[in-house]
């Protein structure tokens, strides 16, 4: 009645991918072992397990891009602040 549900969490919120029993989950495999044979299985997840590694690598990459422009872009918006902040302070002065 109720399936397990297979997610990834992110930084913020959950994602829901997919939503598999037991069940399901073995009948797959069983299908991939057919399709590919126990000698190929191996180098298969090996192969997923790099291409997963570089995608990650990929997305902190960007991450790390947008938080080093977006660090300049609120540090430049924080001395416009003060300097109209001290432009405001010296017309009442």
């Amino acid at each position: 009645m109720f399936k397990k549900c297979i997610f990834v969490q992110t930084d913020d919120m959950n994602s829901y991918l997919l939503f598999v029993s037991g069940q399901e989950i073995f009948v797959i495999l069983l299908v991939v072992l057919l399709l590919f044979g126990a000698n190929t299985i191996p180098d298969i997840a090996k192969g997923l397990g790099k291409g997963m590694r570089e995608f990650r690598k990929a997305a902190d990459d960007i991450k790390r891009e947008m938080n080093d422009h977006t660090g300049d872009v609120k540090k430049d918006l924080d001395e416009m602040k003060d300097e109209i902040n001290k432009t405001k302070d010296d017309l009442k002065g």
